[in-house]
Order: structure tokens, then sequence, then C-alpha cells
């Protein structure tokens, strides 16, 4: 007699290796990022944040990540933006420009938010002026990113996939 049921995975089958539930992922970017390609490239390279961020969706495709970017030269813009994120985001990617080193309330909205963040510099902050050594978030975030120009981006959106899955394990 013939029975009917559903399909056996084989033993060997990860049910997190094959197809990967797609994530969200908030990249902020802060004051002045807006200027890419165009202020300090000698420091910050000649890649525009447009460029970027085109880059970062292509690859949040390829990596089952739903990238959604923002820019702000203000604060409270973007105190406002990750609060809004609550609850709809699973992971945060940040780079806070000149705020790293002065902004409690972004620090406090991080907090907030209660999903991993990565903290990323295009520069690498401690080969420059000692007042950009200090960071309001970095005993905050799961990981910090600097140095490798707009490839810090990319790193850090790999980074936060590794970082999405792992949590997903955890709560399976």
């Amino acid at each position: 007699m013939a029975t009917r049921g559903r399909a056996v995975k084989p033993e060997h089958a990860d049910s997190h290796a094959g197809e990967r539930r797609t994530a969200r992922v908030l990249v902020v970017h802060g004051p002045n990022l807006n200027l890419l390609g165009e202020r300090e490239p000698e420091v910050y390279g000649s890649t525009r944040l447009k460029e970027i961020d085109r880059e970062l969706k292509r690859l949040g495709r390829e990596l089952s990540i739903a990238v959604e970017t923002f820019q702000s030269n203000g604060e409270g813009a973007i105190v406002d933006r990750i609060q809004r994120a609550r609850g709809k985001t699973d992971a945060l990617i940040i780079n806070p420009g000149g705020y790293t080193h002065t902004s409690i309330a972004i620090r406090d909205a991080v907090i907030a938010l209660g999903v991993p963040v990565i903290e990323t510099h295009l520069s690498n902050v401690y080969r420059r002026e000692p007042m950009r050594h200090h960071s309001t978030i970095a005993d905050v975030a799961s990981g910090r990113i600097m140095g490798f120009g707009a490839d810090s981006y990319y790193l850090a959106l790999r980074a936060a996939r590794g970082l999405i899955d792992a949590a997903r394990r955890r709560s399976a």
C-alpha cells in the first residue's frame, strides 16, 4: 500500500545552508557623507555615496538582504530614522561620520534598536587626528570595520548577514 507524506530532507541538509530567509538591513550614513567623491578624496576615496548605495543593494540581493540606505547631516534625523527601524530591521550598519565622537543621542537610539550594529568608517580613524579615536557607539556595536574605503561597507554587509544568521539559529 502506497502512502503519501511530506518529502524528507536528506540528513545532511542544513536548513540554514541553501535558500536563506531574506534579512533587512538599514545602512545609515552620517554628516558630510553626501559629499563623498568630492570632499577629501585622498582620505575618503573617489567613490560617490550613490555608487556605494547601489553596490550595497546589489550585494544585498546576492546575500538575500533587503538593503535600505539613509543619509543625513542632522543628528536628530539620524536618531529618528534609527528609531523608526525598531522591529523592522534585522541589523544596522552605521557610519556616524563626525557624530561618531560626540553623539550620545545616536548611541541611545542604537541601543534601543536592539539588533546587531556594525560601525563602519571609510578611513582608519586610528591613523587620523586623536579626536577621531573615540567612538560613542564602539562598546555597544557588534563590531567595527574601517580603513578599507567603500569596501568597508561591503564587508560590513557580509558581516551583518553572518550576525543575522547566527541570531536566527540561536532563536530557532
